[in-house]
């Protein structure tokens, strides 16, 4: 392929996430992992600042310097262990670059429990693949898995993320990479202008609004009994962790209700007009127009139409 060819190409990514269904002993590995992962970034960053403060240098050491000491990181994925290297040492660079937050220690049952492992390629196969009823992962073997798409023949497979959520569901994000041409388009003629508020998920420029459906207001609201309901229950007790599950289902549901329509709306978007200006404020009151501008910006690069961010 020549260079001019070569030009016209550019490399986009993209995700699939997956509902799992690991065994007993493999939800257990993950557990494992995911403590060994927290243990490991907690373990990292106190010794970095144990260093600091002795020598006035950086120092971060690499996973494998921890598994004598802690022979328990040897039954997770090395991958998985590296990852976490990689992402406290980003995560200090961007403190120094960038004056982003400085690295904090991480807590069980606090954000949500996941570890990403790469794919790697060799000669009898790559580490990560699916299979017809389910996916490979390095330690865990083939986990079965519900299928709602598949990737095309030419993405290539980058990582994978395993997460859990507080219901106790467990997910696998697939991260693709693939190459597309860079399609010329005419000027925008039809264009439309986000802004956020915060009383609705956006607004335009022409006055109109656009809110969530009404049946989320009666999802929240029954999330509202929920809790009250909580309230009124004796911590530790069997009905108040009964209660508590059901509070987190109903929170996750309502959260996919969310993500559902606007993944929706912003395809609309993305169809029926030719190119979007997005007011660049994170907006108010929670509506998800952040979630929104992300995904009529993709959705838009996918169709070759142009996307701008304003403050």
């Amino acid at each position: 392929m020549s260079r001019a060819a070569e030009t016209e190409r550019v490399k986009r990514n993209a995700a699939i996430k997956l509902r799992i269904h690991p065994t007993a002993a493999q939800a257990e590995l993950i557990d494992k992992t995911f403590d060994c992962c927290r243990w490991l970034w907690n373990r990292m960053l106190a010794d970095e600042q144990e260093f600091y403060a002795a020598t006035g240098r950086h120092f971060l050491p690499t996973p494998a310097s921890y598994k004598r000491e802690a022979p328990f990181l040897k039954e997770a994925d090395s991958l998985a262990l590296a990852t976490v290297h990689q992402n406290l040492r980003r995560a200090f660079q961007d403190f120094f670059k960038e004056s982003r937050g400085y690295p904090a220690f991480k807590r069980r049952n606090e954000g949500r429990e996941a570890y990403t492992t790469f794919c790697q390629y060799f000669r009898s196969g790559p580490t990560v693949y699916l299979t017809e009823e389910g996916i490979r992962l390095p330690k865990l073997g083939i986990v079965k898995a519900v299928f709602h798409r598949r990737p095309l023949h030419w993405w290539t497979l980058k990582s994978a993320t395993v997460s859990k959520s507080p219901s106790g569901k467990y997910f696998c994000s697939l991260l693709y990479e693939y190459s597309e041409k860079i399609q010329e388009t005419a000027p925008p003629e039809r264009v439309l202008k986000l802004q956020s508020s915060p009383d609705h998920l956006y607004t335009d420029a022409g006055g109109g609004a656009v809110d969530f459906p009404p049946w989320l207001e009666a999802a929240q609201e029954k999330l509202a009994r929920q809790e009250a309901r909580l309230a009124r229950m004796q911590p530790g007790s069997g009905n108040y962790e009964a209660q508590l599950r059901k509070i987190r289902l109903q929170r996750e549901h309502i959260a996919n209700q969310k993500r559902d329509f606007v993944h929706k709306e912003s395809r609309r978007i993305a169809d029926a007009w030719d190119a979007v200006e997005a007011d660049g404020s994170k907006g108010e009151g929670g509506t998800g127009f952040g979630m929104l501008r992300e995904c009529v910006a993709y959705k838009l690069a996918r169709r070759g139409k142009p996307f701008s961010s304003k403050p």
